[in-house]
Formats: structure tokens, C-alpha cells, sequence
């Protein structure tokens, strides 16, 4: 097991491929600019920002999974603002856990009675602390 966002599981195995590819993070801070008559203007620190997590996944049914049931569950997730522990290697990511943003779906590949076989995702995930 690679990790997991709560049920998922990314996995890697002779019979089944599930995992990410293009895994990015950022990190920010959030910042107040306060104006000052005849001066340069103050920045003034308030705290973290919400971490984001991007990354792609390819779902392929010689892989051992359905494209369409996959999509399914991270359109879900996304739709219904469930959150959920990221882990990867065994490490949890971040301070807490974490929500589907975006899920951006590229069908790739059909059979003849429009079954889909191959399909593409990007995921971006922020914190949710």
C-alpha cells in the first residue's frame, strides 16, 4: 500500500494499479496589507494558509479497476465535502485532514458498446484543520 485518502486506497499490485502521479504540494501564509496615508504600505502576518495537494491518477480497466466506478467515488467525495486523512508511506499528511477541491475527469478510452475503459483524473486537495 502506497497510502490511502480515507477508503482510498493507492495501491500498486499484480492485480490492481490505483495510484498518483504528479504529486505537488504548496504551502502559504496569509497576509493583511494595511494602508498608510503618505507611507509604504504595512504587511501584517495572520497566520498559515491552507496547505494544496495536486495530483493525477489513470484509471484502467486492464489494470484491474473500473474507470467509471473510481470517478465516481472522487466525484462524491468532492460533491458531498467529506474529509479525510491523507496518508502516504505510512506518514499523514499535513496537520489534519483533508478535502476534494477539484476533481477534473478526462475519458480517454472506450469499447464498442461505450463502456469506459480508460479514463484520466486530476485531484486537488486543501487542508481542513
Amino acid at each position: 500500500m502506497i497510502g490511502s485518502f480515507g477508503p482510498l486506497i493507492f495501491t500498486v499490485s499484480d492485480k490492481t494499479v490505483r495510484t498518483f502521479t504528479d504529486f505537488s504540494r504548496s504551502s502559504s501564509a496569509r497576509w493583511a496589507t494595511h494602508e498608510i496615508y503618505g507611507r509604504y504600505p504595512r504587511p501584517q502576518y495572520i497566520g498559515p494558509g491552507q496547505d494544496e495537494i495536486t495530483f493525477g491518477m489513470r484509471f484502467d480497466v486492464s489494470m484491474g479497476v473500473k474507470p467509471r466506478n473510481e470517478l465516481s467515488k472522487l466525484t462524491e467525495y468532492c460533491r458531498t465535502g467529506r474529509t479525510e486523512k491523507l496518508i502516504i508511506g505510512g506518514v499523514p499528511m499535513g496537520a489534519g485532514k483533508w478535502y476534494i477541491e477539484t476533481v477534473g475527469q478526462e475519458w480517454q478510452k472506450f469499447d464498442g458498446k461505450g463502456t469506459l475503459l480508460v479514463a484520466a483524473v486530476d485531484v486537488t486537495l486543501k487542508e481542513y484543520v
